[in-house]
């Protein structure tokens, strides 16, 4: 009967507005998608198929698929708000279960862990010591104590010293120490220029390296004096160049070798660091007819920092920034895609899960196999478009009458039917 007919298009009619309601409610959602309801007709068959006038029987539900296109990116004041510009999914871990989403509102839990809202961890590639991404993929968690100070053990000094300077009247002399009673100090007179920078001993602590560089009596020859919080260190270290001003290659490399230096405190007294052995790299020195002048002065050591900040770069990489100026690489986000999208399964939370239909995901890094790109302190907005819904509304509202009104005209035509005498 047309009633069963009927009732079948209320129903698809009602899981119709069901959809459009549940998109047009979750316009706000950070990375949903938007589904649609797919219909198809019914006919009544046997193990040797319909007739040829066969009549339908109605309309049935076959899919309720994703719309997995790209939705608006909007920004924001948090570095770990992203945003995945392109296709793939962020992997996140939920109690061990592994779970694809697109909405990227994460945060820091009391553990350090990067977490969703609702406490999933944020799956990464994992970073070594040395800065290297591995293959191996895990939560992806913030180190918040303190980084190792690291003692200096090279220091590459690149200046000029003016080959028109002429002896210093008064001898170097030294050696110096300026914890002696009284303290001793180099004559200003004695020497044609200085430099310094600061190097750190084992336990991070901030010690001053001072350099006086002595023209000699000999044509295009220096010494180098070295101190370190006023005490000298060595030297007198000869420097010889050629007539061109810079060092005959074949004395190359020009190094000035620090040994067993005892680090001290402001009162003279060992700070407890074990004595270490410095480098000073001089090779970059050239002796041209222009004022002294230091070009650049870089050493390798650090003292301890805490953490300052996070940056997340478009390929994934977490970077995190310490008060002493040093930064690290902690982990790369993972992206996962699948053969099959419309074959996730929704899980809720804007989560999907894998299934048989989605096969197994293709995880990578951000920017390669067809991934996109990371975009931090932003976050993709719902791929809903309201006007559209709005007129789906009004189709689908437009299909329940009709039906409806077929269970009218059914009606009249029974009570017809049943009023025969």
């Amino acid at each position: 009967m047309a009633f069963d007919t009927a009732i079948s298009g209320i129903n698809a009619a009602t899981t119709d507005l069901n959809v459009i309601s549940n998109n047009i409610a979750n316009a706000s959602t950070v990375g949903f998608k938007s589904s649609r309801a797919e219909f198809a007709d019914v006919y009544a068959s046997s193990l040797l198929g319909g007739g040829a006038n066969a009549v339908g029987k109605g309309v049935s539900l076959v899919n309720v698929s994703q719309e997995f296109s790209q939705g608006n990116i909007s920004f924001t004041d948090n570095a770990l708000d992203l945003a995945i510009n392109g296709g793939g999914f962020f992997q996140v871990s939920q109690a061990g279960a592994k779970q694809y989403t697109r909405a990227g509102a994460f945060q820091i839990d009391s553990q350090g862990y990067v977490v969703s809202s609702k406490g999933a961890r944020l799956q990464g590639f994992e970073v070594s010591r040395s800065g290297e991404v591995t293959g191996q993929v895990g939560d992806i968690r913030i180190d918040t104590s303190l980084i190792d100070p690291n003692p200096t053990a090279l220091v590459d000094l690149s200046a000029n010293l003016d080959s028109r300077e002429a002896q210093p009247s008064t001898p170097f002399g030294g050696p110096f120490d300026a914890f002696a009673s009284p303290p001793t100090a180099p004559d200003p007179a004695s020497y044609n220029a200085t430099t310094s920078t600061t190097v750190y001993d084992g336990l991070g602590n901030a010690h001053v390296l001072s350099l006086y560089y002595v023209k000699t009596a000999n044509p295009n020859e220096w010494e180098v004096h070295s101190m370190i919080d006023g005490v000298t260190t060595s030297g007198p270290d000869t420097l010889t160049f050629q007539s061109n001003g810079q060092f005959d290659p074949a004395s190359l490399p020009v190094d000035i070798n620090i040994t067993g230096w005892q680090p001290l405190n402001a009162a003279g007294a060992s700070t407890g660091a074990a004595a270490q052995d410095i480098t000073l790299s001089l090779s970059d020195t050239t002796q041209f007819g222009v004022a002294f002048a230091v070009d650049s002065i870089v050493q390798d050591g650090f003292g301890p920092g805490q953490l300052r900040g996070l940056e997340i770069d478009e390929s994934g990489v977490v970077f995190a920034r310490f008060t002493n100026g040093e930064s690290r690489a902690l982990s790369q986000i993972a992206l996962a895609d699948f053969n099959n999208v419309n074959g996730l399964q929704s899980v809720g939370d804007s989560n999907w899960v894998e299934t048989f239909s989605s096969g197994v995901p293709n995880v990578g890094t951000p920017g390669t196999s067809g991934l996109g790109l990371v975009q931090s302190a932003a976050l993709e907005e719902s791929n809903v478009e309201i006007t559209a819904q709005l007129v789906e509304l009004i189709v689908a509202q437009r299909n329940f009458q009709a039906n409806a009104q077929v269970i009218q005209a059914e009606d009249a035509i029974t009570q017809t039917v049943i009023n025969l005498r």
